[in-house]
């Protein structure tokens, strides 16, 4: 699935809700949903600066596509992180380099968000695509 088509499913999955209350609790269920992250990787390597909250991000570099796992010691951040990664992971480095990742705009995330918890947002974002280059140059 490609990532605008992953996106367009998140803007109709949260167009559901009339609320933001109901929109943080998808998020937070979205969270509890997270696949677990192997304890190994809770390292000061894997910690996104710039985040209010702890955010371990880590990534590997599969048949030409970059797989992202991640853990936050915060509940909505952890469903923030994981709207990320249902978009990012799995994808071609160029692929997370180019997406301009505009559901996070027509959800209304940003804009709902506290000043610290949207700059952790382009943080993780930014740690992403980052990954992505650095896996693009190895190719």
């Amino acid at each position: 699935m490609s990532i605008a088509e992953i996106e367009k499913e998140i803007v109709e999955e949260f167009a559901l809700f009339s609320e933001w209350m109901d929109k943080y609790e998808h998020l937070i269920e979205l969270g509890k949903a997270l696949p677990p992250f192997d304890p190994k990787d809770k390292t000061e390597q894997h910690l996104i600066n710039g985040c209010q909250s702890r955010v371990w991000l880590a990534a590997t570099y599969e048949n030409g596509l970059v797989y992202f796992t991640a853990d936050s010691d915060a509940i909505i951040t952890k469903g923030i992180v994981a709207l990320l990664l249902r978009v990012l992971s799995g994808q071609a480095p160029q692929a997370i380099i180019d997406a301009p990742l505009d559901f996070i705009n027509q959800i209304g995330l940003k804009e709902n968000l506290s000043p610290t918890r949207a700059n952790g947002l382009l943080s993780m974002v930014k740690q992403m695509k980052l990954y992505a280059l650095v896996f693009r140059s190895s190719q």
